[in-house]
């Protein structure tokens, strides 16, 4: 199984996304800093993947540390969180791993080697977790696929995006190696082309049929009946259903609402966010040469035009047809079926 983010015992692996599909580079490091740049230039990207990056930066950091203190042990461990939690600032995932990681530097033990231990633990439960994860979701998910399906997805939401299989890849993977004869068309996803960069990449190493299209071209492929659904995957989900996803997602819903297509969202229960507001989402702006050049190599417009930037947007409830999580399908109202996934959370994951 291929997997885009690896622990080696005392130093983490990744796979650098911005050289693909040019170049498959892998990059090895013991230090929690060059985590949280590879974080920060996207070299390591999707929500999933991001959390789980930042557990084990902080795993980097017990790991690596020699002190016999244990108090400087904890402010050092707490120092790499605090970093970790300023890289990116709309993934909740980010914020769902680095809470798990402050409660148990937070919490007694007798010496520097059992804090040690325990961090280590914690940051490998969040890695291990991430992959069952997706095998469930996947599972789940590929029964709303049908044998002759057109699945369109936007951005990136497979293995590269995960710790391995994928979110909404994941579910279009199951779907496939369970024997549906399926098709996917992937958005281009400007302006970092994740979408023709990395799905494509993933699909075509696989074998699974894919088709690339403009992002403006949606419309299109749908008023012409070439879609039969759409599975997106999600940075954020804020209750009442909120999703906040790569920028783009909305405009999928609304032409997918407009013309009968069903809209599916693939996201883990570490996804959402059941205590936040949508108002208050910090939706991040990202360089304005993202958009002036294509992946910085060549300028397609006057150099100094003002730009702006989202990387995200907000789709509203009403036009999620259902979400699609390890735990099940949350289908509408989808009000009520977060409101029972949020009763269920284990309580360390409780706000508090």
């Amino acid at each position: 199984m291929f997997r885009s983010i690896e622990w080696l015992g005392d130093r983490v692996r990744w796979i650098n996304t911005l050289k693909l599909p040019w170049e498959e580079e892998f990059i090895e490091t013991t230090d929690p800093e060059r985590v949280a740049l590879a974080v920060e230039r996207m070299e390591i990207r999707g929500a999933p993947a991001i959390g789980v990056a930042a557990a084990l930066a902080v795993a980097l950091a017990a790991a690596r540390s020699t002190t016999a203190s244990l108090e400087e042990l904890r402010h050092s461990l707490l120092r790499v969180i605090e970093r970790m939690r300023r890289t990116r600032p709309t993934a909740v995932n980010l914020f769902w791993a680095l809470k798990r990681m402050e409660a148990v530097v937070s919490a007694e033990y007798r010496d520097p080697g059992e804090l040690r231990e325990a961090v280590v633990r914690e940051a490998l439960r969040v890695y291990d977790e991430d992959v069952g994860v997706n095998r469930r979701m996947a599972e789940i998910g590929s029964k709303l696929i049908d044998d002759g399906d057109t699945v369109l997805t936007h951005c990136n939401a497979g293995a590269l995006a995960t710790v391995a299989l994928g979110t909404a890849l994941g579910v279009i993977r199951a779907a496939w190696e369970s024997g549906k004869r399926i098709k996917v068309v992937a958005t281009e996803t400007r302006p970092m082309l994740q979408g023709a960069r990395l799905t494509v990449w993933e699909l075509m190493k696989e074998g699974i049929p894919v088709k690339l299209i403009a992002d403006t071209a949606v419309g299109y492929v749908m008023s012409r009946g070439l879609v039969s659904k759409v599975i997106v995957g999600a940075d954020r989900i804020v209750m009442p259903g909120y999703v906040i996803n790569k920028v783009g997602t909305y405009t999928i819903a609304v032409l997918a609402d407009r013309h009968g297509v069903p809209f599916y969202v693939a996201a883990p229960t570490s996804t959402i966010d059941f205590d936040g507001r949508v108002e208050d989402v910090v939706i991040e702006e990202r360089s304005p040469d993202e958009v002036r050049t294509v992946l910085s190599r060549l300028y397609v417009t006057v150099p100094t035009v003002e730009v702006l930037n989202p990387a995200f947007d907000v789709t509203p409830p009403g036009l999620v047809t259902a979400i699609i999580t390890e735990q099940g399908v949350v289908s509408k109202p989808v009000e009520v079926g977060l409101r029972e996934l949020r009763e269920r959370r284990p309580r360390r994951e409780l706000a508090p």
